[in-house]
């Protein structure tokens, strides 16, 4: 199947959770089921197979997912995800969060392009342990109910507060166990240090006037020869990776400095205040000046 043959397409009305919520279920499917975001989504996206098979697609990027996979799709790019054909069933953990800075590190040597991230563990061992992560969110992103009895819930909401770091702190658990179990990719070891360095320089610097061309000169490579390289190596772009540390750098200065948010954009690497509040909108679901007043309540 192609990925433009897979139906389901979301609805304008049912987008993607926000950035801001914590938002986990436990899924199984059969054969029609299907979902595809044309415009990606706004918050990252994690999901676990424990049994049958699915097969997502993200960009020029696709996996298979069996038992045992954990497959990630970063924001913003076009991703259809379904039943893999032939497969009988799909049963899946799945969770749409913000994802944490240092996931993605953990992450990128199993990028598969385009924001894909596709995490294959070999250890049955382990299933049950990242399974048992997922369950824990399911708990945490409920919060307590002493002597209350409950149903249990295919999805679950976590907003904000105590419940939703409950959330993340098990999902990091699940992301942490399927990397150290996984099999070791392949990469290329010199490859590997010319992306680690120019990721170094825009952790850095975030706010400098970075380019391709900039990047790939520090880094001895041409620009097309360094793109691909750091596409292949972190399933981004240097310009993606580039805005998405822009934006943590302005989230950081919006929580710990009174600086206007022009000032913030500036210092930042966002020339224009408009495009900056409209990108910051996108990453984190409020603007920047809603940001800076729900952090500091």
């Amino acid at each position: 199947m192609r990925a433009e043959e897979l139906p389901g397409t979301a609805a304008a009305g049912d987008p993607s959770p926000p950035p801001g919520l914590v938002v986990t279920g436990r899924y199984d499917q059969g054969p029609g089921y299907a979902v595809n975001r044309p415009g990606g989504s706004a918050s990252w996206l994690f999901t676990f197979t424990t049994g049958g098979h699915g097969l997502l697609r993200q960009g020029t990027a696709g996996t298979r997912a069996g038992a045992g996979d954990l497959v990630v799709l970063a924001p913003g790019t076009g991703h259809r995800y379904t039943v893999a054909p032939g497969a009988g069933r799909w049963r899946f953990w799945w969770t749409h969060c913000q994802a944490r800075p240092s996931w993605t590190s953990w992450l990128a040597p199993y990028a598969v392009g385009d924001g894909l991230y596709a995490v294959p563990s070999v250890s049955g061992a382990l299933h049950d342990r990242i399974a048992a992560a997922f369950d824990r969110m399911l708990a945490g992103a409920r919060g307590p109910a002493p002597g209350v009895p409950r149903e249990p819930e295919p999805v679950v909401v976590a907003a904000g507060g105590p419940e939703r770091e409950l959330a993340l702190c098990a999902l990091e658990e699940a992301v942490l166990l399927a990397v150290l179990g996984a099999r070791t990719p392949v990469c290329a070891p010199e490859a590997d240090a010319r992306v680690r360095r120019a990721e170094e320089l825009i952790a850095v610097d975030p706010g400098a006037p970075h380019t391709v061309r900039s990047l790939a000169e520090s880094v001895a490579l041409s620009p097309s020869r360094f793109a691909h390289l750091f596409t292949l190596r972190t399933g981004r772009s240097p310009m993606r990776a580039l805005r998405e540390a822009r934006l943590r750098q302005a989230a950081r200065l919006l929580r710990a400095t009174d600086l206007t948010v022009e000032r913030v954009a500036a210092a930042s690497g966002f020339p224009s205040p408009h495009h900056f509040s409209r990108v910051f909108r996108e990453r984190y679901g409020v603007p920047p000046g809603a940001y800076r007043a729900g952090g500091r309540r």
